[in-house]
């Protein structure tokens, strides 16, 4: 594993700083290995410990959640591999410069933009997810499914004390801190591993009949959550990265890829952060509901809390929290320090270290309210359904620009900096879908791939009324 990391650490070192407008040489190519081991560590992570309990909430039954992960898992290796990894081998470009060529530069600006706030939006509620261990010593009262606003002053004092370091340190040390969470990632994932033996231990499964009725037929969800079936597991955890894989921002990483192949490398964190770790967080979340204070909970018509500190903590004690701290601190402080990217590119003449501080402020602020990381189920939806249509235009000029007669990077070609086909194609495609969603209280997921095509069609169609030959 080590040399794995080794190689990913150079990866992230170089997509962080080299090579940003113009093609990776040859000679700074990857093999599958680094991939491997960076997929692996990425996703399974702080969002794991929130995503897998949230499931049980939605009332999924067995076959739903481990046939549906496994179907749903699959359908988004195969996205990076025939779409992500397929492009960025060809044309071994960042996300960014490769819209910038499409789209031009103050378009780029707005999708710059969109991509800090989500981020740090995301990063926020990872440092919920650590506040929930930090705050186990001082008795701190645990957020519930329902909770928008702070709890209290002591989770108020933990999120802003966790968000003050993890944003000093991703503004001052990010290549210390990505090392680190390098080398942590096995420690993370044999935590994952653990949580989930002892929970069927402390649930009584000795068999694989007894673990398929943990879940069984599925239940009435949690008051406040929708049900789940097994289409809505599917397409969530297929279009759970959807920004990443459909909507091209995995560009930057696959850039350094040898061949295309390595998109299979993929299915490393598929399988062990979407499918393992998912599974073994809701095992430690169906523990605590056999509890008498989630019995309680339930039969006063609320939600039992949805805290991954305590659940991993009377699973595998100390070294419990730790993992959880550990996962939170790993996911949010490159998560910030991307953000702070996406913000320097609009504000140039600020430094990095200050960006990142910004970006680190927004995300702290977001920590202090439990609802992003108690509803993180509908935001990663929702982020996925704002970013992925942008990756549409970019697998649309790739595939059919040729057999249409559309003009390549556009906007470069006719050196303008505002193209307004992809403007027009994301707006509608996004308008159509996103209205269509609120008023037949649609799930989200169900319309991102929808709108994902549409944008890449209304992309060509536009393109070719309006580019001057």
């Amino acid at each position: 594993m080590s040399q794995i990391n080794i190689e990913a650490e150079e990866i992230e070192q170089i997509a962080g700083g080299e090579f940003e407008r113009t093609p990776v040489p040859q000679s700074k190519l990857k093999s599958w290995k680094s991939f491997l081991g960076m997929y692996a560590g990425e996703h399974a992570a702080g969002t794991e410990f929130m995503i897998g309990p949230l499931f049980l909430t939605a009332g999924v039954s067995a076959f739903d959640l481990i046939i549906g992960l496994l179907i749903g898992n699959l359908l988004a290796v195969l996205c990076w591999r025939y779409l992500t990894a397929e492009i960025a081998v060809k044309n071994r470009l960042t996300l960014y410069f490769q819209l910038e060529k499409i789209c031009g530069k103050n378009l780029v600006t707005g999708y710059n933009l969109a991509n800090g706030i989500l981020f740090c939006f995301l990063a926020g509620s990872m440092i919920t997810v650590s506040a929930t261990a930090v705050g186990i010593p001082f008795d701190m009262p645990m957020p519930k499914l329902s909770d928008t606003l702070p709890n209290g002053i002591t989770w108020v004092v933990i999120v802003l004390a966790l968000g003050a370091v993890i944003s000093i340190i991703a503004a001052r040390g990010y290549d210390t801190v990505s090392k680190a969470a390098n080398w942590m990632s096995p420690i993370i994932v044999l935590a994952f591993l653990a949580c989930g033996v002892v929970a069927l231990n402390q649930l009584g499964v000795s068999s694989l009949s007894q673990f398929w009725d943990i879940w069984g037929e599925g239940r009435d969800p949690f008051p406040g959550q929708i049900k789940y079936t097994f289409w809505h597991v599917v397409i969530w955890s297929w279009f759970a990265n959807a920004a990443m894989h459909i909507g091209m921002s995995d560009l930057s990483v696959f850039r350094f890829a040898k061949k295309a192949s390595s998109g299979w490398t993929t299915a490393a964190g598929m399988y062990v952060g979407h499918y393992m770790a998912w599974i073994a967080a809701c095992l430690l979340y169906a523990v605590y509901l056999n509890s008498p204070e989630a019995q309680t909970f339930l039969s006063n018509g609320e939600a039992p809390p949805v805290a991954p500190g305590p659940l991993a903590y009377n699973a595998i004690g100390i070294f419990g929290i730790i993992a959880v701290v550990l996962a939170g601190w790993t996911t949010a402080n490159p998560t910030i320090y991307r953000a702070g990217l996406a913000f320097q590119a609009i504000i140039p003449k600020l430094s990095t270290f200050w960006v990142t501080i910004l970006a680190g402020t927004i995300a702290t602020i977001a920590g202090l309210f439990p609802a992003f990381a108690m509803k993180l189920l509908d935001f990663v939806a929702l982020y996925g359904f704002i970013l992925a249509p942008v990756g549409a235009v970019i697998v649309f000029e790739h595939f059919f620009s040729q057999k249409y007669g559309v003009i390549k990077n556009y906007a470069e070609h006719a050196n303008i900096k505002f193209n307004k086909s992809v403007l027009l194609a994301w707006a509608i495609s996004f308008g159509i879908f996103y209205s269509l969603s609120l008023k037949f209280d649609i799930f989200l997921s169900f319309v991102t791939l929808p709108t994902w095509l549409l944008c890449g069609v209304l992309f060509l169609v536009f393109s070719k009324q309006f580019q001057k030959k």
